[in-house]
């Protein structure tokens, strides 16, 4: 395990999940002729380390991979998987079908830097105003003492049990894909409005 230094936050992308809902490699699925999670990697500051859970693939920028024992364990196993590789005193924690996630988390990860040492995560919050685990930035430290010896099946929402902020976060950034219909919305909704004749 990396000693934990005050530096950028590491991010830990979630893109190890199963996709059964979508009936296909999510990830791999294309908005503007992009996979979804090449959109999400590219859009990261470019200085932020980056750790991917989940099986190897092609990816647009140098990256850590890590996997959960064994895979398929949920996503708070994922995290735990990913938080081994961690160095830094902040993490960043996003899911691999959120393409335009990247400026919520650095606006969640300055709301957690000027936030008091008792505050251990900025937590979005979505359009329907319910808190998102997996679009957060936590303490590094605070995630290892909550993780549970056995992350397996532990719903990830047990992350939300640590004192954090909730922040508003509207449009396309909280918006993830489950479904082809929400792939379908997103392309849409990042389109806007066409322009005015």
């Amino acid at each position: 395990m990396p000693d934990v230094t005050p530096s950028h936050p590491t991010v830990v992308v979630l893109a190890g999940g199963r996709a059964v809902r979508f009936g296909s490699d999510k990830l791999a699925a294309r908005l503007d002729g992009m996979p979804l999670l090449d959109h999400l990697l590219l859009a990261l500051p470019a200085d932020w380390p980056v750790v991917v859970v989940g099986g190897e693939r092609q990816v647009p920028r140098s990256v850590v991979w890590a996997r959960e024992d064994p895979p398929g364990g949920g996503p708070l196993a994922g995290i735990a998987a990913g938080v081994e590789h961690v160095g830094s005193e902040l993490v960043a924690v996003v899911a691999g079908d959120m393409p335009h996630a990247a400026p919520a988390l650095v606006e969640l990860a300055g709301v957690l830097r000027t936030a008091p040492p008792e505050v251990t995560g900025a937590v979005a919050r979505d359009r329907e105003d319910v808190p998102n685990p997996l679009l957060a930035v936590y303490r590094t430290a605070a995630v290892r003492g909550a993780l549970p010896a056995d992350p397996r099946g532990v719903p990830a929402r047990s992350l939300l049990d640590l004192p954090h902020s909730s922040v508003a976060v509207p449009g396309v950034a909280a918006l993830d894909v489950d479904t082809p219909a929400d792939l379908d919305e997103l392309a849409h909704r990042a389109a806007g409005p066409p322009p005015s004749a």
